[in-house]
């Protein structure tokens, strides 16, 4: 099997960069000026999911009731101040072993591509430097629906010209793994087992994981 017969899709957020932390700050920002608090652990069930599925629930947790034209009101606000944060982002907010996976990837030929619910992925891509390592970019901008559906990894695929089982998805939410295998791909989970099930592989961070675990996996799921 060449290296190049596998295709690599990766999750934006908790994968390749953290970004987490500035959602959570606006959220948090949009929800104390209405009046509330949220916790770490429900921020946890944020993960993967877009933007207005996130407002429902946060507005749920507040006990907050608002009509359609004010939630799109509130979810543009807190857009505008995750961008402002994330604009300030630079090459070393990119996680552990990231880089050096997508500089390995690149130098075997392998295609990759960025599978995000994020409609910011290109500025962040930009801000860390990361832009030029991807043959295609699926993010919130051009999917009709959002992850635990597989649209995002399907379009990918095609994309790259891959068929679903030669891709590996990179995923750090539980509604990312659901999406990948339903989409009948391999699956790298960057987190533990008990919160990802249904992953091949788990790891801390992509410092985990080679290039020739990923043909590997490939190969042995395929036999």
């Amino acid at each position: 099997m060449k290296d190049t017969t596998i295709a690599c899709i990766f999750d934006l957020d908790g994968v390749l960069v953290d970004t987490a932390v500035y959602h959570y700050q606006a959220w948090k920002k949009l929800a104390n000026s209405l009046g509330f608090d949220f916790s770490h652990e429900q921020n946890e069930q944020l993960k993967g999911v877009n933007r207005m599925r996130s407002l429902d629930k946060i507005l749920d947790w507040g006990g907050v009731q608002k009509t359609e034209q004010e939630k799109e009101e509130l979810a543009t606000l807190k857009n505008t101040w995750y961008v402002d944060m994330i604009s300030k982002m630079s090459a070393s907010e990119v996680l552990p072993g990231s880089l050096e996976l997508l500089e390995a990837l690149h130098a075997k030929g392998i295609k990759i591509a960025l599978g995000s619910a994020s409609k910011n992925s290109g500025l962040i891509l930009e801000r860390t430097n990361l832009t030029h390592f991807f043959d295609a970019i699926v993010d919130g901008n051009a999917v009709t629906t959002s992850k635990p559906d597989p649209e995002v990894f399907v379009k990918g695929a095609g994309l790259l010209e891959a068929s679903a089982e030669d891709c590996i998805v990179f995923e750090d939410a539980a509604a990312g793994v659901e999406a990948a295998l339903a989409a009948k791909m391999a699956v790298v989970a960057v987190g533990e087992e008990k919160n990802l099930p249904g992953a091949d592989i788990y790891v801390k961070d992509l410092a985990g994981v080679s290039v020739q675990q990923l043909i590997d996996l490939v190969v042995q799921k395929n036999k």
